[in-house]
């Protein structure tokens, strides 16, 4: 399982895991789930063998041919070894779990390729730490994370330290659990998104400004929604949650269709 890229000679930008209380902790997240598992990142097989043992099935995809090759010559015989680019891979078109290390320097390209893509419902992902905060909300959330919220959650499971590692990273992984909404709290994504892109870009002193200003929402409607939700007027973007994100948008919605009238 491949992981993240500090400065130095590392081939192909890969250092692995080999904190085995962290690979335990991996094989206990993946034990609460069901289905095939498609793991991105396999490097020497560090996380693969352990997780073979379910007898799941299991696609390991790895970009390094010659660590592909090793694998596939170990793996039993559920384990499918891919040797490609976890940028390119084309994912199941059948439920699944993923599991993998994310290179430090692509997390935010393999987290946005991974959040567009269907069928899979959790995933079990060692990221930066403070990347695994953010995607959680933790100490406020970013825009990705606001953009995906209605359709998936995110938990920060565990900090890793960095000597987990070899070779040292510079700073501690996390250990981040998305899944999947059964029932999204919101429909329309694409102009769901744009609202929020729209939102965290706005300018204003607080959210209440900002919302005004973007010409969606009456200031009746907003302020009602405020007191409902507990909202400072002075709160920015990153302090809401999913939930108020998606009422507000649906008041949004609502505002607009009885303007229409």
């Amino acid at each position: 399982m491949s992981s993240p890229y500090q400065g130095g000679r590392h081939e192909l930008g890969q250092n692995f895991l080999t904190d085995t209380s962290v690979i335990n902790t991996i094989e206990k997240l993946v034990a609460h789930t069901t289905g095939p598992i498609v793991e991105i990142g396999a490097g020497d097989g560090a996380v693969t063998m352990p997780l073979s043992r379910s007898g799941r099935p299991i696609t390991a995809v790895e970009i390094d041919p010659k660590r592909a090759r090793r694998l596939r010559r170990r793996a039993p015989e559920h384990v499918t070894v891919v040797n490609d680019d976890m940028l390119r891979f084309r994912f199941p078109h059948h439920p699944h779990v993923l599991v993998g290390n994310l290179p430090f320097h692509l997390t935010t390209a393999l987290q946005k390729r991974l959040l567009a893509a269907e069928h899979w419902h959790t995933a079990i992902l060692l990221v930066q730490w403070e990347v695994a905060r953010r995607r959680a909300g933790v100490g406020g959330a970013s825009m990705l994370t606001a953009s995906w919220w209605p359709w998936y959650e995110f938990a920060v499971h565990a900090r890793v330290p960095a000597r987990s590692f070899r070779p040292v990273p510079s700073v501690d992984g996390g250990l981040l659990v998305m899944s999947r909404r059964s029932n999204p709290l919101v429909r329309d994504r694409v102009r769901y998104q744009r609202f929020v892109q729209q939102v965290f870009t706005g300018r204003g002193r607080g959210l209440s400004e900002i919302l005004v200003r973007t010409g969606r929402i009456g200031r009746t409607v907003l302020h009602g929604w405020s007191e409902t939700h507990r909202v400072s007027p002075r709160a920015l973007p990153k302090d809401l949650t999913a939930e108020q994100w998606a009422d507000l948008w649906n008041l949004v919605c609502a505002d607009r269709r009885t303007a229409g009238r």
